[in-house]
């Protein structure tokens, strides 16, 4: 049989749809298949209406292999998951005795009555296999259609589908073949924006191109992401072999050529990864003092480097003039790395110009001291967001 090379999405629920709940399970369900080389074709949310949910399963099978559903899954009548699955298949569900026996003592071991709509939960239709669910009371559904098309029906709440995915789901697409393999890099970039990006990239980001090239504006970077399928490789085979490694490379090279001064980190590196390396590659500690940003950079460094960061403070305002002597960010910047003490002291101010954010960094190392300034766009909560990216850019860049 076939291995699985695409792949839909349903997020079933109308609570989604009115927006009482974000949906975070198809996001993390996308980012899995994608990275064993399947397709994702569409994702979709669906308010709690049979014909709408049945409409759903039908057209995604006809053009996805795989089709992967959350939600829909509990006793109420508004649940109707398994009415659509079954609609769909033409089979009649029955209550299983085994699955009732099973969710009968979930509730005995409580010592709570037995609601008689939770018989529904134990429902099965004959081409369904039960998905054992350790952390709920709705079991999830694996259908395998005679075309070789597969449905995977999961609980909404993420405490319960992803251990249902991980441990079970998965292993089973993988025995019966998933995906292709993939060769993928990510670049993050800074200072410069997608637009910009996107235009000195020029046709490598032509459809159709291989490797395939897409950038992804994010809150702390903008991504370009390189990736491409080996189209000789076996399925479950080793990834990262033959031409599709080689061409992934290859871009990688050109695009580090024209935007490698923008380039601050590779995969899913965090500002405060990329800058506990950089400080543990010198055996050094951070001390910081941020005037005017309320927090913003001292959140952006976060957990990530509290084991390095010495000292750290939040001012409204620079503080007064000592002795007649204007306090320079340099100043700040020097007085923090004492107080630390530190190997490194970097002293943050942000105001607004224009609906805009100036920002000024001054670093203080054993290798001397920097100073520079930068305008980012927005102004507010935005723009104190963005300054606190410009601050850690600068300060990255001194490090290395």
């Amino acid at each position: 049989m076939d291995p699985v090379r695409t792949a839909e999405l349903l997020s079933i629920g109308t609570e989604l749809t009115v927006g009482e709940t974000r949906d975070t399970n198809a996001g993390d369900l996308a980012r899995d298949l994608t990275n064993r080389g399947v397709v994702v074709g569409r994702i979709s949310a669906l308010p709690d209406d049979l014909e709408a949910v049945t409409a759903a399963f039908a057209e995604a099978l006809g053009r996805a292999e795989l089709v992967v559903s959350t939600g829909g899954l509990g006793p109420t009548p508004d649940d109707l998951t398994r009415e659509a699955i079954a609609a769909l298949t033409g089979e009649m569900p029955t209550v299983d005795p085994e699955l009732e026996v099973w969710l009968r003592d979930l509730f005995e071991r409580r010592s709570l009555p037995f609601p008689e709509t939770n018989r529904k939960q134990a429902w099965l239709i004959p081409s369904a296999t039960a998905i054992p669910n350790e952390n709920g009371t709705a079991p999830g559904w694996y259908v395998e259609r005679p075309d070789g098309r597969i449905v995977v029906a999961l609980p909404g709440p993420p405490r319960e589908m992803r251990p249902m995915w991980d441990g079970w789901v998965l292993p089973r697409l993988a025995e019966r073949g998933l995906g292709r393999p993939i060769t993928s890099v990510t670049l993050r970039l800074t200072g410069i924006g997608e637009s910009a990006i996107a235009a000195r990239l020029g046709s490598l980001l032509d459809a159709g191109s291989r490797p395939m090239v897409a950038t992804y504006a994010r809150a702390d970077a903008v991504d370009i992401r390189i990736w491409a399928h080996d189209e000789t490789a076996e399925p479950g085979s080793a990834s990262g072999t033959g031409s599709a490694a080689e061409g992934v490379a290859a871009v990688e090279r050109r695009i580090v050529d024209m935007l490698g001064d923008h380039v601050w980190a590779r995969g899913e590196t965090s500002w405060p990864a990329a800058l506990a390396a950089a400080l543990d590659a010198r055996g050094w500690r951070l001390a910081a003092v941020e005037v005017g940003l309320r927090g913003a950079l001292l959140a952006l460094l976060g957990e990530g480097l509290a084991d390095r960061l010495a000292f750290g403070e939040t001012l409204v305002a620079r503080p007064e003039p000592h002795d007649g002597h204007r306090v320079t960010l340099e100043h700040l910047a020097a007085r923090v790395r004492e107080l630390g003490p530190a190997e490194v002291g970097i002293a943050v101010e942000a105001r607004e110009r224009g609906g805009d954010t100036a920002v000024t960094v001054a670093v203080v190392t054993p290798d001397g001291t920097h100073r520079e300034t930068r305008v980012v766009f927005l102004g507010g909560s935005l723009g104190r967001g963005r300054a606190a990216i410009a601050a850690a850019a600068i300060l990255l860049a001194r490090l290395r």
